[in-house]
């Protein structure tokens, strides 16, 4: 779509973009639109610079990098040497002193409660505000309607199934006695529930117990003798019975408890990063305007769901009464973080004086806070008055001080108390996970989040050494020696920098949504390695991955690793190269055909419909949550063999095309999608696949944005 610019001092903005600046976004701020104008026009001139010099920088280094790789080609690398090289070139910085993060006024949902964090796509206002809503999930619901429970013989059936309404009664009840355990008997027998003397008491017909340890249970709802709901706490977290006799899901139970529900998503980002196709002024106000309305608490929408309109807002705090019978209210949403973009990518939103676009990272950071201005005054969601914006893709402590400079002139220019705005660390890019402690320090009072990014961290691990030789399947990523150095290196310095009881340290995605078993069975181990938070792609996943911390303190945790030994920056740097591959053209095939098929199922969807998130079959048919950071690894690893010989240009095309049947037959039933395989020259979609490919070795940093915003910005001319 085609903008229309207005002339605004050395700026000229599209037409979208200033009508939501100057006729929504500064409503009732002490903020006039022509002065934000005015200043906005003098420091992102300041800025952009400084933006550009750092990713020439970069581009600079990955030909250095380039050149020591193939001037040693066919020799082993030594880690000495290698490293001599990477502080020679400015990649590898001397490490300083020890030192402590000094970030204040922060929220408890981000420094002492541990909990799931949900990651949203901005752009989709339904799929925001269900977010924002996560924060309290029914146990009840997200069991019977996943996979987390065994199948009962009438499982598929639309109607309520007794047998399996058992076994999700049975499964909380358990989780009952294991984490808020009755002194006498099981809550598997009880009949009733009261509260007297300040104290829970539960009944099984005449006889009467309270908890083993009193102190979890916080208040209650509704008469103290026959109390609607009770709370309780346990590792900060808090869970609510429900008791409703007359409620469908209580008819088979004893005490008449229709649900326990519990605090899920205790943080969400909402993004405008991986997750959204924002490519213009139009998607960009959209983003931007969703996240004004959750700043305000009046973002609503409505959708058509079996023929009935149905209306999603904001749900209210969650009131009760406390044990000393005084009014208590827990609050009712997520707190809620704002993913800008990186530093990479411009946008024709605004244009300089130069002619040039403006980098969009620059964009974010002004208009993102400024629509958290709405809640400064009156804390609807952080209640200490700090704004959250998780930075994405930074290189290294140059580029995370560049942060720290954007956000002071964002805090000036917006009257903001120094360092209102915190800055969470995505640890995805190389260059930043080997000098973390130095990008650490670089924003240490602002920090709040370092979180690891497999799939981003092995896209940057590839395309830095994509001329040290081929690599290692994708699926042997995960065991090799880099990777676990990654993950420990992580905790160890967030741990050794102070972050615990202050700041999060998190862990990736769980990709498989509707396999909810398997991560029940595999994510706690994100909570042993130290994570006080791990990303979940639904508000489900969040209800079942909060289970979880309730099993594992892991404030406790972090003291146990605290003292372990650190992890090894030599292994941290050990390329994951092949060590002379014997593999058969059919295992080469296979490989390919995987990735190929995910990456085009990914991209059919954002060239075509613009969609940023969305759940692909994979080969087995098996849904899994794509983004860019997927898509990155993907056309690396396929780059790279190509580009040694593992594979070839030619069969890499056959296999995209017999790829781009399979993907056009799983998305039959889409009334919106455009098959690939009717015409592969004429496909923007298919084309643009081939080209992260063909052309993915001289993409900056193998990022796949340039490509997917050129290319979606000329499917919406056609």
């Amino acid at each position: 779509m085609t903008s229309k610019y207005h002339s605004i001092g050395n700026l000229k903005v599209s037409e979208e973009l200033l009508h939501f600046v100057n006729n929504e976004l500064f409503n009732g701020t002490d903020i006039s639109p022509e002065k934000f104008w005015k200043d906005f026009d003098k420091a992102v001139h300041e800025l952009a610079p400084k933006n550009k010099e750092l990713i020439v920088f970069r581009e600079t280094l990955q030909k250095k990098i380039d050149k020591w790789h193939i001037d040693n080609k066919g020799k082993d690398i030594q880690i000495k040497e290698y490293k001599n090289f990477l502080k020679e070139i400015g990649y590898l910085k001397d490490e300083g002193p020890d030192f402590k993060i000094e970030t204040s006024d922060i929220d408890e949902e981000i420094a002492t409660i541990a909990g799931p964090q949900l990651v949203v796509p901005i752009m989709n206002a339904r799929y925001a505000l269900n977010a924002a809503n996560a924060r309290w999930m029914s146990l009840y619901d997200s069991l019977y309607g996943t996979d987390a429970i065994e199948a009962s013989e009438d499982s598929t059936s639309e109607r309520y199934d007794p047998e399996r309404g058992e076994i999700v009664i049975k499964y909380g009840r358990e989780f009952l006695d294991k984490y808020f355990a009755l002194k006498d008997f099981s809550w598997k027998k009880i009949t009733g529930i009261a509260i007297q003397d300040k104290n829970l008491k539960i009944l099984k017909g005449i006889d009467v117990t309270t908890l083993k340890d009193a102190s979890k249970f916080i208040g209650h709802r509704g008469e103290a003798d026959n109390p609607s709901a009770i709370i309780l706490k346990n590792n900060n977290l808090h869970i609510e019975i429900l008791k409703n006799p007359r409620a469908f899901s209580a008819q088979q139970d004893h005490a008449g408890i229709s649900d326990i529900i519990l605090e899920s998503a205790v943080s969400t980002i909402c993004d405008n990063e991986d997750s959204v196709a924002a490519v213009d002024a139009q998607d960009k106000v959209s983003c931007y305007r969703n996240w004004l309305g959750l700043m305000k608490g009046d973002l609503v929408t409505r959708f058509e769901k079996e023929g009935k309109t149905l209306e999603r807002k904001l749900n209210p705090n969650r009131s009760y009464i406390s044990k000393e019978g005084k009014g208590l209210k827990l609050h009712g949403r997520s707190l809620l973080l704002i993913r800008n973009v990186g530093h990479l990518m411009t946008n024709p939103s605004i244009i300089l004086k130069d002619g040039s676009e403006i980098p969009e990272g620059l964009m974010d950071a002004f208009i993102t806070t400024a629509a958290a201005l709405q809640d400064i005054k009156k804390k609807g969601n952080s209640r200490t008055g700090s704004i959250y914006i998780v930075k994405p893709k930074m290189h290294g402590p140059d580029e995370t001080a560049f942060t720290n400079e954007i956000f002071t002139k964002v805090e000036e220019i917006l009257k903001l108390k120094k360092y209102t705005c915190k800055i969470g660390i995505m640890d995805e890019e190389r260059r930043t996970s080997s000098n973390l402690k130095e990008c650490i320090r670089t924003l240490k009072h602002r920090v709040f989040f370092i979180n690891t990014g497999f799939l981003d961290r092995t896209g940057d691990e590839m395309h830095t050494s994509m001329e040290a030789g081929p690599m290692i399947k994708k699926g042997d990523m995960k065991s090799s020696k880099w990777i676990g150095a990654y993950e420990n290196n992580n905790v160890d310095i967030g741990l050794a920098c102070g972050f615990s009881g202050k700041a999060q340290i998190g862990k990736g995605m769980w990709a498989m949504p509707d396999k909810m078993k398997d991560m029940l069975d595999q994510k706690t181990g994100h909570l042993k390695a130290g994570a006080n938070c791990a990303w979940v792609p639904s508000p489900t996943a969040a209800a079942l991955h909060a289970l979880h911390y309730h099993e594992i303190n892991i404030f406790d945790v972090q003291k146990k690793l605290a003292k372990r030994e650190k992890a090894n920056i030599d292994d941290l740097l050990t390329i994951p190269i092949a060590d002379r591959p014997n593999w058969s053209v059919d295992e080469i095939n296979r490989e390919i055909s995987n990735s190929a098929q995910t990456l085009l199922g990914y991209v059919v969807r954002w060239i075509d419909q613009g969609i940023g998130c969305s759940k692909v079959p994979d080969i087995n048919n098996v849904g899994l949550m794509e983004d860019r950071a997927t898509l990155r690894i993907s056309s690396q690893h396929i780059a790279n063999w190509v580009h040694h010989g593992v594979t070839t240009k030619i069969q890499v095309i056959e296999i995209m095309k017999e790829m781009a049947k399979i993907v056009d037959k799983q998305n039959e039933n889409d009334r919106n999608y455009i098959k690939m395989s009717t015409d592969y020259d004429r496909s923007i979609a298919f084309q643009t696949a081939c080209e992260l490919i063909f052309k993915g070795k001289d993409q900056p940093s193998g990022y796949t944005e340039p490509l997917l915003h050129l290319n979606r910005l000329k499917k919406k001319l056609t």
